[in-house]
């Protein structure tokens, strides 16, 4: 099941209590206060894991709480620390604070840790209190409470290149084909209910990120059909493939498609209405009609952008649409999130 939304409470551990002690011993000649410093309570931690690709396990366990740190006790002895806990998230979780909206964290690189709730600290035993003018203190502080949080965890997956498009538009046979994802593949509209991730290699050892999201409809934006839920999964991406079905068999006109999608981007985001984007026909192995390709080519060149015909079954422009996508990856700044910009897309 893939969760890419979760409402946590985290409580890091309260600090110990100070201690109030005196020394009194048999044959001591020097006595006095001895109380102990309470230990700290531990801390709640975040920890972005490559090998977490969801957040189904907080969904079902929402509560998390580190060890209270342990009081002080006499002859000076102080308190052992809590434990704090360390919570594996998967790279790409954004944390929101749930109560102002505040976005605290974006943990994009395996291994990031972010502290979500520091420990309370511990009180002072009464042996800090000794001075001069008091030397028999009879009182210590008490510990510090830890912090409470109620967060909000959102996934955005990290990936170079986003395909969208109708609902079957061809976007899950083709990532089927071009990388070692298999996500399910059937003859009627949303077959795909969740994001699915696969690595597209080259020969000349390159190679990139494909994210495929459910596909879009008209009205996405305000939340019909499924691709609404999980948009912001392709906010991270590069590129954009915009996949158009050109077979006389979906009933649609291809260029109004293109252009639906287009507006529903736009109306969502943007940032993700800005991207570079290459448009791709698709299903060309049952396109009777010529005039539905050359019109939708005409469309994104009007628009500027690079224009590909495939078809997922018989194989046709395949390899050409990867090579298009490496290129126009690879010519683009690194700076910003997604694989590429780690530095790991060589040999990987």
């Amino acid at each position: 099941m893939f969760i890419d939304e979760a409402i946590i409470q985290v409580k890091a551990g309260d600090g110990g209590n100070g201690c109030v002690a005196f020394r009194r011993e048999k044959y001591v000649p020097r006595g006095g206060p001895s109380g102990g410093d309470g230990g700290r309570g531990g801390d709640v931690v975040l920890v972005a894991s490559q090998h977490e690709n969801t957040l189904l396990r907080y969904r079902f366990n929402p509560e998390h709480r580190a060890g209270r740190g342990r009081h002080g006790e006499g002859s000076n002895r102080t308190g052992r620390d809590g434990d704090s806990i360390e919570l594996p998230v998967p790279v790409g979780t954004q944390v929101y604070d749930a109560d102002t909206g505040e976005l605290l964290c974006d943990l994009t690189e395996h291994g990031q840790r972010f502290v979500v709730a520091r420990g309370g600290r511990g009180g002072r035993g009464n042996a800090r209190f000794a001075s001069p003018t008091n030397q028999a203190p009879t009182y210590a502080e008490p510990g510090q409470p830890g912090e409470f949080r109620r967060l909000r965890l959102e996934l955005k997956l990290l990936a170079d290149v986003g395909l969208v498009g109708f609902p079957n538009a061809g976007k899950s046979t083709l990532i089927s084909r071009i990388s070692a994802a298999r996500p399910k593949i059937a003859d009627y509209p949303f077959t795909t209910l969740e994001p699915h991730l696969g690595v597209v290699r080259l020969d000349d050892d390159r190679s990139f990120v494909v994210a495929d999201i459910p596909g879009l409809i008209e009205g996405a934006h305000r939340g019909a059909g499924l691709g609404i839920r999980f948009l912001r999964h392709i906010e991270r991406t590069r590129l954009l493939a915009h996949l158009v079905d050109v077979s006389e068999a979906s009933g649609r006109d291809p260029v109004r498609d293109f252009e639906i999608v287009l507006r529903e981007l736009a109306e969502f985001s943007e940032d993700l209405a800005r991207k570079p984007m290459v448009v791709v026909a698709t299903k060309m192995d049952v396109a009777q009609d010529p005039a539905r390709v050359q019109a939708l080519r005409r469309a994104a060149a009007a628009k500027g952008l690079p224009f590909h015909s495939v078809s997922s079954v018989t194989g046709q422009g395949l390899e050409e649409l990867k090579r298009g996508l490496a290129d126009l990856l690879f010519a683009q700044p690194t700076q910003g999130l997604g694989p590429l910009s780690a530095g790991d897309h060589q040999g990987r």
